[in-house]
């Protein structure tokens, strides 16, 4: 099975593997791929978690109460049947919080948007016609970047190679205090997987943080270096191969062998990687083999 280029990640202040289960209870087509703990981090050792949820990847660590999920990204869950959008909705609800009613709406003869007892937030859907990807990421810009959608998803495209970008829906006169033009939904493509985007101008406390990334897993050091020098836009937020671009989302630019490599001698890699900003496969490789 080729391995997602991109891979959504979870941090939880110690709950990643319960939560993979609970989500592995919820979705078909879903398990615990593996579970590892990186020992002796500043956030002392860590628990990292790889699961599917219908065949997608995600990443999960518990590393500490540093940085809180909120609903600035979502999973769209599409499901081929209301019946589906009902069962995954009862068994998100458990302990979760209800963000849109379920019911129908002008684009859905079933959908609800809600926040699990984990932090996740998901859009369950009933989608019609074909697809592929059952989970879509979904990027909501609010506060300081509201109205910037459109911006962002036409920056993502030109930084990953092969992508594309659309604007599928617009917010109109009367759709106040969204303001007309700005991006209702837009979809983007970037190296064969789907992603939203939207704005929205209402009073939310909330805006991208840390607690949801995105993984980039690259084939070699030019991959490392090219995505690097074109997503970084926060000097500050750049370690261990973690860095905030321009509006704000974080990413994780490692490559996409870094637990082989962490785990030749874990001793001595661990070490040199936290030390690290951008991720060197030359000096992990060396330290491996010392």
């Amino acid at each position: 099975m080729i391995m997602q280029k991109i891979t959504p990640h979870l941090w939880f202040d110690k709950e990643a593997k319960e939560a993979a289960e609970f989500y592995v209870s919820v979705f078909d087509n879903s398990k615990i791929s593996s579970i590892a703990t990186i020992r002796d981090t500043p956030s002392g050792d860590t628990e990292l978690v790889a699961f599917q949820i219908m065949g997608y990847d995600f990443m999960a660590i518990s590393a500490g109460p540093f940085f809180k999920i909120n609903p600035s990204i979502s999973f769209h869950v599409k499901c081929r049947t209301v019946g589906e959008v009902d069962q995954i909705w009862e068994k998100l609800s458990v302990g979760g919080t209800v963000l849109m009613e379920l019911g129908e709406y002008p684009f859905s003869k079933r959908y609800g948007w809600i926040q699990d007892k984990f932090g996740v937030s998901w859009q369950v859907i009933h989608t019609e016609g074909e697809f592929e990807q059952r989970i879509t990421p979904v990027l909501m810009f609010v506060g300081e970047v509201s109205g910037r959608a459109e911006e962002a998803v036409g920056f993502y495209a030109s930084v990953f190679r092969d992508a594309k970008a659309e604007v599928l829906a617009r917010y109109v006169e009367g759709e106040e205090p969204e303001r007309a033009g700005t991006v209702k939904y837009a979809q983007f493509i970037l190296y064969g997987q789907e992603f939203g985007a939207m704005d929205s101008a209402q009073k939310h406390d909330l805006s991208f943080n840390e607690a949801i990334s995105f993984i980039v897993n690259c084939r070699d050091q030019a991959e490392i270096d090219y995505f690097w020098e074109k997503l970084s836009a926060v000097p500050e937020a750049e370690q261990c191969g973690w860095i905030k671009d321009r509006f704000g989302v974080s990413w994780q630019i490692i490559p996409a062998n870094m637990g082989e490599l962490l785990a030749r001698n874990p001793e001595k890699t661990t070490p040199v990687m936290l030390k690290m900003k951008k991720i060197v496969i030359a000096d992990l490789e060396k330290a491996g083999e010392g």
